[in-house]
């Protein structure tokens, strides 16, 4: 039955099925990372499901992972258009569309996962909930994921180390870090690196420890730079909805929908130093190099990047120095 009733969704991504009693909500959820294999993000979705369903208010949640309904990248647009319901989403990937996003994901403007849960509550995350929600979308449960930089040609611990390398990024404000080090840029997703670096297309990579492990990308470079004390990736990837969805349900739904979710996000917060730990065993394990970078070796990358990601970000963005400003405001 449930497969029925996913065919018959609207366009509206929001299908009201006469099965379970009138007024009975099937909601879609979608995402680009592998289901079943013990992914949290995925994992982060599957709870909010399982929760909204054993509350018995007609409500049930079908999870497409593997971005088998709508590729990584046009996620965010199906949900604004309300096409999609719900999703857990690389916030940045939506930085084409609203040029704040990209602060999300900006080097060295998180650096541990403890700053991490305090910038949730800050002024900087208020002014990008806000934006979120006039685009069309809320945020269900936040998660910030710690990164990595890995190469099929060595280690990265300088800026000097990036020279000649063709580097996939994950978005806009790293891209012009490493490209102000020397490498040069492919764009793709990240459940497109893997075949990237097989075939040559990049010989270098970053993304967050969840995707390098979940990509298994360790079958595929010599060395990687893990985010140990010193970490300049972190990227904000929530689980958002379509506020045209949210608002379509009843209030006891409403309720059920946000107590899952903060069910959600208090996994994925106890589950987030653990992806590091799990990157770096993975990695060891394949015989990869793993290699963390001195707090000299950080200030060096900051350097260029306050040259390049920062000075673009603030020329570029309206009030982007302002975002810059407060989110390293949080200590």
């Amino acid at each position: 039955m449930k497969s029925s009733i996913a065919k018959l969704a609207t366009a509206a991504g929001l299908s009201l099925a006469l099965a379970g009693g009138a007024g009975a909500v099937t909601l879609k959820a979608s995402h680009q990372f592998p289901g079943g294999k013990g992914d949290p993000r995925d994992e982060m979705v599957q709870i909010i499901a399982k929760e909204a369903k054993a509350a018995n208010v007609d409500l049930d949640i079908q999870v497409y992972p593997g971005a088998s309904l709508f590729k990584a990248k046009d996620q965010w647009n199906a949900l604004i258009k309300g096409q999609l319901d719900i999703t857990s989403f690389p916030l940045d990937y939506a930085s084409g569309r609203v040029r704040e996003f990209g602060a999300t994901l900006m080097p060295g403007l998180v650096r541990n996962h403890e700053r991490a849960q305090r910038l949730n509550e800050s002024p900087f995350m208020k002014a990008i909930k806000a934006k979120i929600e006039d685009a069309g979308a809320i945020v269900l449960a936040d998660a910030w994921l710690a990164g990595a930089v890995a190469s099929k040609q060595g280690c990265i611990h300088k800026p000097e180390d990036m020279k000649g390398l063709k580097i996939r990024s994950a978005g806009p404000t790293f891209a012009a870090m490493w490209q102000a080090a020397g490498g040069s840029i492919v764009s793709i997703a990240s459940n497109e690196v893997y075949n990237a670096l097989q075939t040559g297309v990049a010989d270098a990579t970053d993304t967050s420890s969840a995707s390098f492990v979940s990509y298994r990308l360790y079958e595929q470079v010599k060395c990687i730079t893990a985010p140990g004390d010193n970490a300049l990736w972190f990227m904000y990837e929530p689980v958002l909805m379509s506020k045209k969805s949210f608002d379509n349900l009843s209030k006891e739904q409403q309720d059920v929908l946000m107590k899952a979710s903060k069910k959600a996000q208090e996994f994925f917060a106890a589950e987030a130093l653990k992806l590091d730990d799990k990157m770096v065993k993975a990695f060891k394990d394949h015989g990869v190099e793993v290699v963390t970078m001195t707090p000299e070796e950080y200030d060096a990358w900051i350097a260029v990047a306050k040259e390049s990601s920062y000075k673009d970000f603030a020329k570029e963005v309206p009030d982007g120095q302002k975002l810059i400003d407060e989110a390293l405001a949080v200590k």
